[in-house]
């Protein structure tokens, strides 16, 4: 027998109750500390010119390949990244290089070249770490540091000089190499008659005056006695400095007119349709300043500045080395994981880095330098991201965010929102952008811990 109801049921009760109720939530929201720390510049005129000292390019460039299956080989045009052959044109000439170079793999641990042996061949790292280990002043080790796919070395074969290696080289990981030979060096400049005058001209040309920077030097005098003639110089700059353009990120924000006049108590749907709109658009902000192959930081960091982990995971000896790079590191920016993986290898190795405060927010550090939080690092399928180090600041010559402000229907700095109308479906549209970019001024302001592995 269902026994009767004596008083009202919640349930109807809530028909006529007012619920209390939170604002709409969104998961997607992150710290966006780069949004945070790095100093935004006003640029007024839409675009943003980093002019420099004039720098010599002194072939620090990367090597590609192509394979077909296991088979590798390097692309012809790629080989002018070695110094000796900068500049050099060829198509003929490059593509008989090419197919002269042959493959060879080394396993964990072998040694590719021997310290004091002669240079008597090139060779390209199409795919591995290798190291480099020279013998230091008291007889020690002294770890030179680590090569990765497509870097040279060697390439002083090429001008037949007498040098020996200056240190030893040996693989990380499993690596494949391409080697050209002494013997075929010689063959083919026998038979290239332009290779042979390129590589002429260069052994005679004398390498213009730099500092340890690679920039143009600026002839001084210092500790002299008398009244000697003193040097003349002046400053050269770059003759086409790099220019970065604003970007935009923008969409269009549609509310029916019925929702916006009828359900906008307790809370207003337009402004939180709005405010859940600006968050995603901040986000793919932060996303781009990463990540954009235009004017992301990881696509612009100066290739010199890039360090491959040691073996594998990101260690406290990696962190050194990213950070003896630069002057005035002011923060690392890592994927959360990488975070982790860095704790672990100093839990392993007894090391406990103390931690510091930030916008009252505690996060770790590595010698004084704080390491902030960035899911918007991608993280490869293998299972390696990349740990970011910068310097900012104009007054630093650091990294600087780009933006415009004061414009028109502005809500936050550099982010407007502009009303677009109303269509004939009464649908009212609002046009929500932002302008923005990122720019290095000097290039050992940003530098990249590349291959870092999260998942060991």
């Amino acid at each position: 027998m269902t026994e009767q109801q004596l008083s009202l049921s919640t349930a109807a009760a809530r028909n006529l109750a007012t619920t209390t109720k939170s604002v709409p939530q969104m998961q997607g929201i992150t710290p966006r500390w780069l949004l945070r720390l790095l100093p935004w510049v006003e640029v007024s005129a839409g675009t943003y010119r980093v002019n420099r000292r004039l720098t010599y390019q002194l072939g620090d460039g990367l090597v590609s390949f192509v394979n077909t299956g296991t088979d590798i080989s390097v692309v012809p045009p790629e080989l002018a990244e070695l110094p000796p052959l900068r500049g050099f044109a060829d198509p003929g000439a490059l593509e008989a290089l090419a197919q002269r170079f042959a493959q060879r793999e080394y396993a964990t641990g072998d040694t590719i070249a021997t310290e004091g042996d002669p240079v008597d061949q090139v060779i390209l790292i199409a795919h591995g770490k290798v190291s480099r280990i020279a013998t230091g002043e008291y007889g020690a080790h002294a770890e030179l540091g680590v090569l990765a796919d497509g870097r040279f070395l060697g390439d002083q074969a090429l001008l037949g000089s007498d040098a020996t290696w200056g240190c030893t080289v040996r693989a990380l990981t499993p690596t494949t190499v391409l080697v050209l030979s002494a013997s075929d060096i010689a063959a083919l400049t026998g038979l290239s008659a332009p290779l042979r005058d390129h590589l002429e001209e260069y052994r005679r040309s004398p390498s213009p005056p730099s500092n340890r920077a690679g920039e143009a030097e600026i002839d001084l005098s210092s500790g002299h006695f008398g009244e000697p003639v003193l040097p003349g110089t002046f400053v050269d700059y770059e003759l086409r400095p790099r220019e970065y353009e604003l970007s935009v990120a923008q969409t269009r924000l549609h509310v029916h007119s019925r929702v916006a006049d009828l359900y906008n108590e307790p809370m207003n749907q337009v402004e939180q349709q709005l405010r859940l709109t600006v968050e995603a658009l901040l986000e793919r902000q932060e996303h781009d300043l990463i990540n954009n192959p235009r004017y992301g930081l990881l696509h612009n960091a100066d290739l010199r500045q890039r360090v491959s982990t040691r073996s594998g995971p990101p260690t406290p000896d990696d962190m050194d080395e990213l950070v003896s790079k630069r002057r005035k590191s002011r923060f690392f920016l890592a994927h959360p994981k990488a975070i982790a993986a860095f704790g672990r290898e100093c839990t392993r190795r007894g090391v406990y880095p103390q931690g510091t405060v930030h916008d009252g927010a505690r996060v770790q550090a590595w010698r004084g330098v704080p390491i902030f939080p960035c899911d918007k690092i991608p993280i490869s399928p293998s299972g390696t991201s990349s740990i970011l180090c910068m310097r900012t600041g104009e007054s630093d010559e650091g990294v600087v965010g780009l933006r415009r402000t004061g414009l028109p229907d502005e809500v936050r700095p550099g982010l407007s929102v502009r009303f677009m109308g109303v269509d004939d479906r009464a649908v009212v549209s609002y046009l929500v952008s932002t302008y923005h970019s990122a720019a290095v001024l000097v290039p050992d302001a940003l530098g990249v811990l590349e291959h870092v592995e999260v998942a060991r």
